[in-house]
């Protein structure tokens, strides 16, 4: 898989994802109409939009480990296939 060397881009995919997961803002929709409907406290309507945003926040950066664990190289093993580590010294002997 290709990957980009830049990590500039936090906003642009933030936003991006704001965008795609609005159903978050649903819990933040409703507490503001019962704001205005009951005069339930304006600051519940923020803590929602915060815990949103955070969500989303924790999610990008999982997402983002995740794919930086995937793309640590595999360390060397050595060639145990018996056919083809024996064969090495039958070749020396026929170039001679």
């Amino acid at each position: 898989m290709r990957t980009t060397r830049r990590r500039r881009g936090f906003f642009l995919t933030l936003l991006i994802n704001l965008l795609l997961n609005l159903e978050g803002l649903v819990p933040a929709i409703l507490l503001a109409a019962l704001h205005f409907l009951l005069g339930w406290p304006f600051w519940l309507v923020w803590i929602a939009l915060g815990l949103w945003v955070a969500a989303i926040c924790v999610r990008m950066w999982v997402f983002g480990w995740l794919g930086s664990v995937g793309n640590e190289p595999t360390p060397y093993r050595p060639n145990k296939n018996p056919y083809s580590v024996g064969n090495k010294k039958q070749d020396d002997e026929k170039n001679l």
